[in-house]
């Protein structure tokens, strides 16, 4: 069968001591970003972009990649003994895991987090082979038109699926889009809002931009915040679960890691959007549902499921289509362009080696997860006691270094403290800058297919209607829209987001 040897090639690829050890280090910082509230993986990938530079890119793929799925890790272990989230993903985990802990359970409320993110990553690996080569040859087939009406519907769902006012979504989109504008017109050889600053002729760096957002953002909002962390000194303990434990976690697991794996392929969703969605489901069919809210196994079970299976599908768009399903995914991107890797169906046919490495290096990567989390518990916990404001500084000086590291330019650490300060105000005016960053990179490549499409059909913009795959994407992104505007439905979207 193709889809073995096709494996067989990524197992090759990845099972190297270089790649492996990149593999290992990824989910480490992965899950130390995880557990470590007011980190994330957008801001510690943003970070760590400038040291990928001397990396093959095969091994900062795995690395970044394992940064992303080990901080959806990271984020239960705090969520279960702090009751503190260190990824958003993992807020539903905290309702039934930290009153888990509370009745003395929280090794075996750890256990469910480790045992059903495992599972369901390895299922999650096995869609992403599966459906990632078919969903490849149909991009195969994309005209200009059709990939501009593509990303015209990732930007829709982007607005959709953002938190907060949709104004503030939309208007974060059109920044994004003006901001790759900036630079040198590849096609008139002229500069377009630049300002006269030479600096700028050949646009923005993709790195200072999300640095300056998610990482010096990040710090000074998180520095704002009181920190209260209302650790269980226990010890942790009974790690092991029971036959009747084992009873009432499979069907949650199972179900979460379906419902995970198909919200994580669609744009805008991912890991987030999995865990609420499979919590609610949960709570409703669950035999136990009394239970939820006061300590509830099958609570903890299906949404680390759900955000572990979405996290890892999410990568099928961005793989296959180039097209980001939410900010890490735009990251990702980021970081191939910068190893000169046009995103892409190609990326399959060109360079199957990289695309078949990076699948077969998530089950390395969940098995190493299993392995650092639940014997390495104490070295966690000791992690959650370190003051926010101790780490602070070292995170500046990081992000100021690799900056500066890019061109050896002042210019660029004072760019990226703009857009620090950028990302502070936008997180006071509740304007999530996701959306921003995904117009920034889709941006060029919108551009560059609408022209592309009107050049060969002769300035007609009905060749994006006569096309039948571009009429379909167009119809999807405005059936989308038009739904989210609906006053009774976009109360209760603002309702949900309130709530989490």
């Amino acid at each position: 069968m193709e889809i073995l040897s096709n494996l067989s090639l990524g197992f090759e690829a990845a099972f190297t001591l270089t790649n492996l050890m990149y593999c290992l280090l990824g989910v480490f910082i992965g899950t130390a970003v995880g557990v470590l509230p007011g980190l994330g993986p957008i801001a510690t990938i943003a970070m760590l972009l400038p040291a990928t530079f001397g990396l093959p890119p095969i091994a900062a793929l795995i690395m970044l990649a394992g940064i992303y799925y080990g901080a959806q890790y990271g984020g239960s272990t705090t969520a279960i003994l702090v009751n503190l989230p260190g990824e958003s993903s993992s807020v539903v985990t905290a309702i039934d895991g930290y009153q888990m802990a509370r009745k003395g359970q929280a090794g075996k409320a750890l256990a469910t987090a480790a045992l059903g993110s495992f599972f369901a990553g390895s299922v999650a690996t096995i869609v992403v082979a599966c459906f990632a080569p078919p969903l490849a040859d149909l991009a195969l087939k994309f005209g200009p038109a059709d990939y501009f009406s593509l990303m015209t519907l990732g930007l829709v769902a982007a607005v959709v699926l953002a938190s907060g006012s949709l104004l503030n979504a939309v208007g974060m989109v059109i920044l994004g889009l003006l901001l790759g504008l900036i630079g040198t017109d590849v096609n008139s050889g002229q500069q377009r809002y630049t300002f006269d600053f030479p600096e700028l002729a050949d646009g923005i760096s993709f790195v200072i931009v999300a640095m300056g957002m998610f990482g010096i953002g990040e710090i000074v909002r998180n520095l704002e915040h009181d920190e209260e962390r209302h650790l269980l000194m226990k010890k942790v303990s009974g790690l092991m679960l029971n036959k009747e434990d084992f009873k009432r976690i499979v069907a949650p697991v199972l179900r979460g890691t379906a419902l995970g794996s198909l919200l994580g392929i669609l744009p805008g969703g991912g890991a987030m959007l999995a865990s609420f969605a499979s919590y609610s489901i949960e709570k409703k069919v669950s035999p136990n549902s009394k239970e939820f809210g006061h300590g509830a196994i099958e609570g903890v079970a299906a949404p680390e499921a759900a955000n572990n299976a979405g996290a890892q599908t999410s990568f099928i768009p961005m793989l296959t289509l180039g097209i980001p399903s939410n900010p890490v995914m735009a990251l990702m991107i980021g970081a191939m362009i910068i190893q000169g890797i046009t995103p892409g169906p190609a990326v399959m046919t060109e360079k199957p080696e990289l695309f078949w490495g990076l699948i077969v290096s998530m089950w390395f990567g969940n098995l190493f997860l299993v392995v650092l989390n639940l014997p390495m518990i104490g070295l966690w916990v000791k992690m959650i006691t370190v003051p926010y404001h101790r780490l602070f500084p070292a995170i500046l000086l990081f992000c100021a270094i690799g900056v500066f590291s890019l061109n050896n330019a002042q210019f660029d650490v004072w760019l990226m403290a703009i857009f620090g300060l950028f990302g502070y105000i936008c997180a006071k005016l509740d304007a999530e800058p996701a959306p921003m960053l995904l117009g920034f990179i889709i941006g060029p490549m919108l551009e560059e297919y609408l022209r592309r499409a009107l050049l060969l059909s002769h300035g007609d913009p009905m060749v994006f209607l006569n096309r039948p795959i571009s009429a379909t994407l167009l119809a999807l992104a405005a059936i989308a829209l038009a739904v989210v505007l609906s006053p009774a439905l976009r109360k209760k979207r603002e309702e949900a987001f309130h709530e989490e």
